[in-house]
């Protein structure tokens, strides 16, 4: 049986999306910085953390702390003097640029809802992924917890 991508394949969608936002707003932070500083926003974290967040390998989210950090837009801190650990924390210039960004990403996904028969219910359904994706996230954060604390099931 030959499989193949139907165009209309929601995470075909999404995907075309992230491209369009990638390439026509004005923002300067890239979607994976940007994604960083979003998640940021809501408290510092630990670097291990970022990267499983951010769903990237550590040497990826290396290089865009790096470059955030470069900017002034995120701090490195190293809790208790443990060398090993390190915490990420967005900065006042960090916050300022998140804004900026979010209002030129905003825009460009504006003049897309625009083109669709009913953006309220576009952005209702993204509201509506937006938590089932913070639900996935913190049940898996649970099940981490669990396996560290030798009380899961190892996958």
């Amino acid at each position: 049986m030959n499989e193949t991508m139907n165009e209309d394949d929601p995470t075909l969608t999404i995907a075309r999306l992230a491209r369009v936002l990638e390439c026509s707003a004005t923002a300067e932070l890239t979607l994976p910085q940007y994604r960083v500083l979003g998640l940021l926003a809501g408290g510092g974290e630990r670097a291990s953390l970022l990267a499983r967040r951010v769903a990237v390998a550590k040497p990826t989210l290396t290089s865009i702390v790096d470059s955030l950090f470069e900017r002034g837009l995120v701090s490195r801190d190293t809790p208790d003097g443990d060398r090993r650990s390190v915490r990420i924390s967005i900065t006042r210039a960090g916050r300022a640029e998140l804004r900026r960004s979010s209002a030129a990403f905003r825009e460009v996904l504006d003049g897309v809802l625009a083109e669709c028969a009913d953006p309220e219910r576009v952005l209702a359904a993204v509201h509506d992924l937006r938590q089932a994706l913070d639900e996935r996230w913190a049940n898996r954060a649970v099940a981490e917890q669990r396996v560290a604390a030798g009380d899961g099931v190892h996958r």
